[in-house]
């Protein structure tokens, strides 16, 4: 049965993985956050979205969010939580071209978000890189 094998990642771009891995898991637990509670502007984000102002929807949303991060933020599970997040922020991305919301600000805030979520893992973990070498 063929094995990864962990490839060496240098210091600094260890430092700068999990940098930011730390902006993508600060980021998404404070969005979850504010879903759980739920305050007035997700509610009514939601029902603009055309998704309703459910309450439940949104506290259901916010633990998914929040439960995807955590795998995100531990390194035996964050390629795992990866491809979790991958998935949520292309639902918020495919929400966004529903509604005609503005492009690079809006609409691809997801893609920017996904970059830098899987980015920070490429640099912090050398199994991805195993997995994904880049030659030059």
């Amino acid at each position: 049965m063929p094995t990864i094998v962990d490839t060496e990642v240098s210091k600094p771009a260890r430092i700068t993985g999990r940098v930011m891995s730390g902006v993508v898991v600060l980021f998404l637990l404070f969005d979850g956050a504010i879903k759980l509670v739920p305050v007035s502007v997700v509610t009514e984000t939601m029902d603009r979205m055309g998704f309703g102002a459910s309450d439940a929807l949104a506290r259901s949303l916010g633990i998914i969010t929040i439960v995807c991060t955590l795998l995100y933020s531990v390194p035996p599970t964050s390629i795992l939580g990866a491809i979790l997040l991958t998935g949520y922020l292309g639902g918020a991305i495919a929400s966004h071209v529903r509604i005609g919301s503005p492009l690079f600000t809006h609409t691809l805030f997801g893609l920017y978000l996904g970059l830098l979520l899987w980015g920070g893992l490429y640099l912090r973990d050398g199994n991805l890189r195993a997995l994904l070498p880049f030659r030059r």
